[in-house]
């Protein structure tokens, strides 16, 4: 069979895996789209409805301040009992509020949102966001009506819904956010996320790793905007070079297959799908009312179109870091292991093949050269590399320019934190002696081998160690080099990225 049939059975197969398992669900009611995403990413002004001064915890709260915060010029309390909140000027309505208003942020009971629509409707504006949960998600009928309703209120009215039952847009470039200590500093990673937490947990803790986001989603229940519409934007945004997803479950089959497809062809696409458990899959439909899929259908999605599928947020993270700052891509499973410890460097052999990861063996020449840096007594010349004096900056250096220049090398790792001897808390690596010119040094080497050098740092003990950690890590990444938080997931991630990487240069 060709190629080319060979792949049409194979789409064959998974389209009839994918309506067994009952991907497909009913579409979003058809109608006119006046505004295209790119608008509802951008807008110049933001109303929030259910903002209150006498509720400093409530989501509209937050959102007030997160903008106001990140220095976002345009921001519109709306309740009608107010006329101030958060020192702003509140407005009875959104149709009250003088001037265009382009995005509006819903924070109200449930019931009232054919009320607030109608207002938008009135005022022209582009995108309505929904905070407000107790839609589809509760397993009522009703509720489920109310949604349709939505959804014909917005198509009438010109505008697009986001939600119900998320947090939203988060747009680095433009100030637009409803959390705070965002990573503010614009990139070139977006993220699409029915989850709303997660929509914010994972930039949050992605931007000490070193990763920035050019925009990022919450789309809840996906009522309007849903995972394709957004997975085929992404792959079109210029301003986006990495796509990641959290994705509970999808609602057309077929065309998001297409949409993946054509994504993961041009850009990395990382996708970490919720509901993988029969627990995970209950939960799923009460979070934001989806149609989970089997997860050998997934994978399937996943594999044919060489998505990298991810097992949590953590190891989202963790791939991210690697194909943001893990350059030039690895052209090979070999990897190199550099560090102190007899126990960590066995710990690191056996984390590296069980993530599929080879050690490739050096060779007497190389060993002959390392031992002539290193000191012979307890060190350790195979692979991983093991010696008490890998704790100097000019030894590293040196050392990691012998073996990157070996045949079957495509990676190097230098792993710290993980013996008696570099305990964090300590002061010794953040220190003068050792962390500036330990990541120059690591840096320099990186430029001269030209292959990817990673960072391992292992766990700290107390908030003094955390805190040491937390600065060596800082440091590494300003000198752009991909650090993560264990030796495990270092390889894993690693070993993700490279596969991807053979198949898509392959395809």
């Amino acid at each position: 069979m060709s190629n080319t049939g060979a792949q049409a059975a194979r789409h064959l197969r998974l389209d009839a895996l994918i309506k067994l398992h009952h991907i497909d669900i009913i579409s979003a009611v058809p109608g006119t789209r006046p505004f295209t995403l790119d608008e509802i990413f951008h807008p110049r002004s933001v109303a929030i409805v259910g903002a209150s001064p006498e509720n400093f915890m409530s989501f509209a709260a937050w959102a007030v301040a997160s903008l106001k915060s990140a220095g976002f010029p345009a921001i519109y309390p709306v309740n009608p009992k107010y006329s101030e909140a958060y020192g702003l000027v509140c407005y009875p309505s959104v149709s009250s509020i003088p001037g265009p208003v382009d995005h509006v942020i819903v924070a109200i009971p449930a019931e009232r949102a054919m009320d607030v629509l109608d207002d938008c409707a009135r005022k022209g504006v582009m995108s309505v966001h929904f905070f407000t949960a107790g839609f589809s998600e509760s397993g009522e009928k009703s509720r489920a009506e109310l949604e349709r309703s939505m959804l014909q209120k917005a198509r009438d009215g010109g505008f697009r819904i986001i939600g119900p039952n998320c947090t939203g847009l988060f747009v680095p470039k433009d100030r637009l956010t409803t959390a705070t200590r965002m990573p503010m500093q614009p990139g070139d990673i977006a993220f699409m996320s029915q989850s709303g937490g997660h929509s914010q947990d994972m930039p949050l803790h992605a931007g000490p790793r070193g990763l920035r986001f050019s925009k990022v989603i919450s789309y809840g229940n996906a009522l309007d905007i849903d995972e394709c519409e957004l997975l085929e934007y992404f792959t079109n945004d210029a301003e986006t070079k990495i796509i990641a997803a959290y994705i509970e479950g999808v609602r057309e089959g077929g065309r998001f297959r297409a949409v993946l497809e054509r994504a993961a062809s041009v850009k990395p696409v990382v996708i970490y799908k919720g509901g993988t458990t029969e627990a995970g899959l209950r939960t799923a439909m009460s979070h934001t009312a989806s149609m989970t899929s089997s997860v050998k259908a997934f994978q399937a999605l996943c594999r044919q179109a060489n998505a990298i599928q991810v097992g949590d947020i953590q190891e989202l993270i963790d791939v991210l870091v690697a194909l943001s700052y893990a350059r030039p891509y690895p052209l090979g499973r070999g990897i190199a292991v550099v560090g102190v410890g007899g126990g960590p460097s066995v710990e690191a052999g056996d984390h590296m093949e069980a993530a599929g990861l080879e050690l490739s063996a050096l060779t007497p020449e190389v060993q002959a050269k390392l031992k002539e840096l290193l000191p012979n007594a307890g060190g350790i010349f195979t692979n991983p590399l093991d010696a008490t004096n890998l704790v100097y900056p000019d030894v590293i250096y040196k050392t990691l320019k012998v073996i990157g220049g070996s045949a079957g090398i495509d990676m190097i790792m230098y792993h710290m934190g993980f013996h008696p001897v570099t305990r964090w808390g300590e002061g010794i690596y953040s220190s003068d002696f050792f962390l500036k010119p330990a990541a120059e040094a690591l840096h320099k080497a990186h430029d001269e081998i030209n292959k990817p050098v990673l960072m391992a740092l292992g766990p700290a003990s107390d908030m003094v160690g955390m805190e040491e950690m937390l600065k060596v890590q800082e440091a590494f990444i300003k000198e752009g080099l991909p650090v993560f938080r264990s030796i495990q997931k270092a390889a894993l991630a690693m070993a993700r990225v490279e596969a991807w990487r053979r198949r898509f240069e392959t395809a």
